[in-house]
């Protein structure tokens, strides 16, 4: 069994064992409830099970304590209300106003309005009419008595308990998991409910990224990591559904049409949506990048997490869905987005992720696209440079070396175009002398490059970086040797999610440094 279909099952039946521990703490108390009484009833000589008492129990003085009760019941039933109220309006003005939705909708709670305000009618009416001789034979003696007393017990022994089960369903993980199977339960029903369904899906996605939202304006980004979390779930879970759709389900028309992701769009990119059938997986990746766009400067977990999950939905999708080729375009626009914004740290992380994209690809055979993501990390890297981020300059030259790494290990048809793409990292459309000079890291990186294709004994490819390399003054050059003979540790010495040092350089290829330089005329004197 898949994990996605584990985390399903475990989902749906997610209801049940609150439940069951309502019951369980209900039975408790009412079990030391009866303990409690049999004590003081032995105490009073009145044996340990005194239920004679019930039964010779005088009806008036019956009437009065069922009088009594009602009262009790009505007061508890204010209190519920109150309280409730109070705990779903904070939590719905906090979250999502779904919350009052989906808490009025749940059995348990419906049960347990019904419950109370039976009990409160029931008593009041024994209470204000049984105060007369029966005409006939009682079936059960004192039964008003027993009811009343069941009833007013129930009610006592259920509040804590339920106040319990209360406060977990309005805790925003569970309100999270319960909007998820919500969308899931409208694709489902969309043969039999049509375009309700779509209406209701559309929703519910809108509901969690409003969820993220409002946790990231409350700096909460537990919260908003789960709503990210719960949006690629259901685009997972969707993806075994889709295929059982009809083509009327994939049109964008009606509500969609109305929608205000798919209103600017220009007609062909809507066009393109409907063939290939993905205004769900665009839905979620455009609620994605606005997500990613509030979380720059703030929660850069966040914005992770969202590059993490573009990631794995393209890379784990049925290639018989297009959903690759949009994760790519949202990869770029997140990087936009951070380069505008300025932060850099985000940048340097979804770069991180959309390399491992590349990679994956470069793993499956698929050379074009490889390259083609190659070609958007250097144009990337070039924008963030002039927008003075040069430290992306040599991020995306050490995620190039390492893809050209994995192409020589496949034998991939991407090699020699990937060594294109990554020797052109450090070419912008205006070098000025200053600009040359922060590049120098970028040039560290080609010679690392440089002692790979020794170790492996690439000839042809040595000749091409030292090629590239030839330009460079003696004294930069040394200072590139100097410093990849220096690093010794393999790891950066602040913690980063990648942990790796790009000044590192194995000792069996440091150990090339020499060969490596020693074709170049100006280090010779």
């Amino acid at each position: 069994m898949s994990s996605e279909s584990q985390a399903e099952r475990a989902d749906s039946a997610a209801p049940e064992p609150a439940r069951a521990r309502i019951a369980l703490g209900a039975g408790v108390l009412f079990a030391v409830s009866v303990a409690a009484f049999s004590l003081v009833a032995w105490l009073e000589g009145f044996g340990a099970w005194p239920i004679a008492l019930f039964a010779a129990a005088e009806t008036r003085g019956s009437l009065g304590a069922i009088s009594d009760a009602a009262q009790v019941i009505a007061g508890l039933l204010a209190i519920a209300i109150t309280v409730v109220a109070i705990v779903i309006e904070l939590a719905a003005n906090r979250y999502t106003h779904r919350i009052t939705e989906l808490f009025v909708r749940e059995p348990v709670n419906i049960a347990a309005a019904c419950f109370y305000v039976l009990a409160t009618v029931l008593c009041i009416w024994i209470s204000a009419t049984f105060d007369v001789a029966a005409p006939g034979p009682a079936p059960l003696p004192n039964a008003a008595l027993w009811v009343s007393l069941v009833l007013a017990t129930g009610c006592l022994v259920f509040l804590l308990p339920y106040f319990a089960y209360v406060f977990a369903f309005v805790s925003p993980l569970a309100v999270i998991r319960r909007i998820r199977e919500q969308g899931l339960a409208a694709v489902r029903a969309y043969p039999e409910r049509g375009e309700r369904s779509r209406y209701e899906l559309l929703d519910c996605v809108e509901e969690l990224a409003d969820i993220g939202r409002g946790a990231l304006e409350h700096s909460d980004q537990t919260i908003a990591m789960a709503a990210i979390d719960s949006l690629a779930e259901l685009l997972r879970d969707y993806q075994g559904l889709r295929r059982d759709l009809g083509g009327s389900w994939f049109a964008i028309s009606g509500v969609l049409a109305q929608d205000p992701d798919f209103v600017p769009m220009a007609a062909p990119v809507r066009a393109g949506l409907e063939r290939d059938g993905a205004w769900l997986e665009a839905k979620v990746l455009r609620r994605y990048l606005a997500l990613f766009s509030d979380s720059l400067g703030r929660a850069r977990g966040v914005g992770t997490l969202i590059a993490i999950h573009t990631r794995t939905l393209a890379a784990g999708a049925d290639p018989a869905i297009p959903l690759l080729p949009w994760s790519i375009r949202f990869f770029n626009s997140y990087l936009r987005a951070a380069i505008n914004a300025r932060d850099q740290r985000t940048a340097y992380y979804v770069l991180d992720q959309y390399q491992k994209l590349a990679a994956e690809l470069l793993r499956r055979g698929d050379a074009e696209r490889a390259v083609s993501i190659a070609g958007h990390l250097r144009s990337y890297a070039q924008l963030g440079d002039a927008h003075g981020q040069e430290f992306l300059l040599e991020t995306v030259a050490f995620d190039l070396s390492q893809l050209i790494e994995l192409a020589v290990e496949l034998a991939s048809p991407a090699l020699d175009p990937l060594l294109g793409v990554f020797l052109e990292v450090d070419r912008p459309g205006d070098p000025t002398p200053e600009r040359v000079e922060r590049h120098l890291r970028v040039r560290r990186v080609q010679v690392q490059l440089g002692t790979f294709f020794l170790a492996v004994g690439d000839a042809p490819r040595v000749a091409r970086i030292r090629a590239d390399l030839a330009g460079e003054r003696a004294e930069r050059l040394r200072a590139i040797w100097r410093d990849l003979e220096a690093e010794t540790d393999a790891e950066y010495w602040e913690f980063t999610d990648r942990g790796v040092n790009f000044a590192y350089l194995p000792p069996e290829r440091r150990a090339l440094l020499g060969a490596f330089f020693a074709e170049f005329p100006a280090l010779r004197s």
